[in-house]
């Protein structure tokens, strides 16, 4: 059935779904000039230490953060039960997001992501990282809800109200609605 009503402008491909792509092409090709250019001034068996050695150490950040934030959300949660406030440990604990994308960076093979890893296991990198992405979210979810408005197709908003019967209401639901004319 049509409603006679025109479609919506379909919109092209989106710049993420175009950079992202080419931007994973492009540190790929990075990491494997990198990994060579290691081995000529060293040999191939360095190349392979520096793999092996950072996917351990990574592997051991993302198990220790793991802990933490296991712990702290533990901790929260019998803390939320006995009706406390959380303490400072707990709010401080926030960067155990950052610490197993670093330890991940780590595991990942190539120089110039264990490199950034290795940059987010520093505390100060971590903070600054951690607020930028926060910020960048807030900014991202905001305009989203700022967008999520219902609109009928000439472009009018619709006006419209929730209504919310008691579950303990002995007369069952009641529609109070007017019947929709045509």
């Amino acid at each position: 059935m049509t409603t006679g009503a025109p479609l919506p402008p379909t919109r092209g491909r989106s710049r993420a779904r175009t950079l992202v792509p080419l931007g994973l092409a492009a540190w790929l090709v990075l990491e494997v000039w990198l990994l060579t250019l290691v081995a000529d001034a060293a040999s191939a068996f360095a190349v392979l230490a520096l793999l092996v050695g950072a996917g351990v150490l990574g592997a051991t950040v993302v198990k220790r953060a793991g802990r933490r934030a296991f712990t702290a959300l533990t901790e929260t949660l019998q803390r939320q039960r006995a009706g406390g406030e959380p303490t400072a440990a707990e709010k401080g604990s926030a960067g155990n997001g950052m610490l197993m994308l670093g330890g991940l960076l780590l595991m990942l093979p190539g120089l110039a992501s264990d490199v950034l890893g290795l940059l987010l296991l520093v505390p100060p990198v971590r903070t600054a990282v951690a607020r930028f992405a926060e910020r960048a979210l807030d900014r991202r979810v905001g305009t989203a809800l700022r967008q999520a408005r219902i609109h009928r197709p000439d472009g009018k908003v619709v006006p419209g109200e929730v209504v919310r019967d008691h579950p303990g209401d002995p007369a069952g639901p009641r529609d109070t609605r007017p019947p929709l004319t045509s």
